[in-house]
């Protein structure tokens, strides 16, 4: 199964939105976009889940990574939209203290904005 991933500028960060179950599978496509997103220049990622319907080990395994370089960036990764099943994974393995998790890009937006200033 093809990933969804559509970028697009937000309000001090980039939006990565992202489609489908997040597998052994698919999980080099999500690498790959936040690999690229942040060679572009992104400090700042909020990735929408909202499409993402399962997840696992591989894709919580792209997601702390991507956390860890843009922190030593000085940068955040914020998700959004996340679905309960894939809120459990987070909550399982404590990644839900080291992300922010927000209801709506909106929200993740102005907390990104807010610490900026």
């Amino acid at each position: 199964m093809k990933l969804s991933l559509e970028v697009r500028p937000g309000r001090d960060c980039t939006i990565v939105r992202v489609g489908g179950i997040v597998d052994l599978v698919t999980e080099p496509d999500l690498r790959e976009c936040l690999q690229r997103v942040m060679h572009d220049g992104a400090r700042c990622i909020v990735l929408d889940l909202a499409g993402v319907p399962k997840l696992d080990s591989s894709g919580l395994g792209a997601i702390v990574s991507t956390f860890k370089l843009l922190q030593q960036r000085g940068g955040r990764l914020c998700l959004v939209s996340v679905q309960p099943s894939v809120r459990n994974v987070f909550l399982l393995t404590s990644v839900d203290r080291l992300l922010g998790i927000y209801d709506s890009v909106e929200a993740a937006e102005e907390d990104v904005a807010r610490e900026l200033r």
